[in-house]
């Protein structure tokens, strides 16, 4: 199978297994004996790691990698406070939601004041594709209705039903009937016109496709930072129009916040914040834990009583006393150490360092996101925006011969994805700055690549 087929940016491909060191290949070959060939395993050359700490992962050999990818560590990878948390109620009791129990009450009381008032009641599950397939669920009950509207490349999870509202896994990944997609709110390559206008129309036309083929919307789904589509974070308020929309036709709004969620924006706690619009559910993941597999949602309790009426629900594992006491640690650890702040600084400082290597390095056409998430989008002609495609997976892989860690986004797969943990320095971003330099210049012309190999990258 080759990497075009995997239908992944960044992908290994086995067919170069036999160029890799042995011990390698020996994992990969046991790999594929015991777990299949379902999975996939990033760069030319996979990683083998057997340790994390703050923002470096480390190899077998002890080298380190800087760490700018990995958002599920989103508070630093091993952070005590988060393990120290997890062993001690881990050795006093874990069990399910239907004994009584403070831990779930606690972690569900801290979550849920970071939200709006309107979103007062949470469902845990453990992993963010339970938790926006429990939001389709809701939202269906709610509203009567089964069309769901995502945008052009979303991602929202593997379960069949939010995999049928994913159109990243590609064509051989059936969209669902009831599924309608719109482009992305992309101001790089619209410059001309209003994002937000430009978004509700798209969303306005998918409801009116939905209902002239006698499906009732439910719900607009959207990644608030639309990672998967390539990052879009400005203009802050473009998605006001779609919310009014898909109410208006009966739906309702569902924020994916299991990437954008949890201060990774810096300028707010949650990505729909950014917006002004308020969600009627809001689904969560990844870095609730740090690691440890915990998620969940929140929505207005009327969705949820609807729900309950008619649906036992129970998930065995959701909101277990250990996932709850990891989640606790983690807000904790948020607030103390001020990582919002340091994600809205730091994430600032790094976005203007790549700022300045566009205006020297002609691949670069876009810097764009908020915070610590963050996508450069790389084209071989400016002024036609064509995709580097080729120029992307190169760079990636460079980065990592350089233990730097970062991968690619975007449905031609040609936007560097950036995606820090929030501990993220300054130190850590001239690091990436400086190689990112390096990298860029060698893929250039020598009259240019000299030129741009003199900078200090903001240091």
């Amino acid at each position: 199978m080759s990497s075009k087929d995997q239908r992944m940016a960044n992908a290994f491909d086995p067919a170069t297994a036999a160029s890799l060191p042995a011990r390698e290949q020996a994992l990969i070959q046991r790999r594929l004996q015991l777990l299949g060939q379902a999975y996939r395993l990033f760069y030319e050359q996979p990683l083998h790691v057997v340790r994390g700490e703050g923002v470096w992962l480390y190899d077998p050999d002890g080298n380190a990698y800087l760490d700018v990818y990995n958002n599920v560590a989103s508070v630093g990878h091993s952070h005590p406070r988060v393990v120290e948390a997890i062993a001690r109620q881990a050795a006093t009791l874990n069990t399910h939601t239907r004994y009584l129990n403070d831990s779930i009450l606690d972690y569900a009381e801290r979550l849920l004041a970071t939200l709006p008032a309107a979103s007062s009641q949470a469902m845990f599950t453990c992993t963010g594709s339970e938790a926006n397939d429990l939001a389709l669920r809701l939202a269906a009950n709610y509203s009567g209705g089964a069309g769901v509207i995502v945008t052009s490349h979303a991602y929202h999870g593997v379960t069949s039903s939010v995999a049928a509202c994913s159109p990243a896994f590609g064509h051989k990944v059936p969209l669902g009937v009831h599924v309608r997609t719109v482009p992305a709110p992309d101001a790089y390559r619209y410059p001309d016109e209003d994002v937000g206008a430009r978004f509700t129309r798209h969303v306005e036309q998918a409801i009116a496709d939905l209902q002239r083929h006698g499906i009732q919307p439910a719900a607009l789904l959207v990644d608030t930072l639309f990672t998967s589509d390539g990052v879009f974070a400005e203009p802050a308020g473009f998605l006001a129009g779609a919310v009014d929309a898909i109410r208006a036709a009966g739906g309702l709004f569902i924020a994916d916040e299991v990437q954008a969620g949890f201060a990774r924006s810096g300028s707010h706690f949650w990505g729909f914040q950014r917006h002004g619009v308020i969600p009627d559910i809001v689904t969560m993941g990844k870095p609730m834990g740090n690691g440890h597999p915990i998620a969940g949602l929140a929505a207005r309790p009327e969705i949820i009583e609807a729900f309950g009426r008619r649906v036992r629900y129970f998930n065995t594992f959701g909101g277990n006393p250990v996932s709850c006491a990891a989640g606790l640690a983690v807000l904790d650890i948020i607030r103390d150490e001020g990582l919002q702040q340091n994600a809205h600084d730091t994430g600032a400082y790094l976005k203007a360092g790549l700022e300045r290597l566009a205006a020297r390095h002609e691949l670069i056409g876009d810097v764009r996101g908020a915070g610590f998430f963050l996508g450069v989008e790389l084209v071989s002609d400016r002024q036609r925006k064509t995709a580097a495609t080729a120029e992307t997976g190169r760079i990636v892989n460079a980065l990592r011969q350089r233990r730097i860690l970062i991968s690619a986004t975007g449905s031609a797969g040609n936007i560097l994805k950036l995606r820090p943990q929030l501990p993220f320095s300054r130190a850590n971003a001239d690091q990436l700055l400086a190689t990112l330099d390096e990298v860029l210049a060698g893929l250039q012309p020598p009259s240019s690549a000299s030129t741009s190999s003199s900078s200090t990258c903001g240091k």
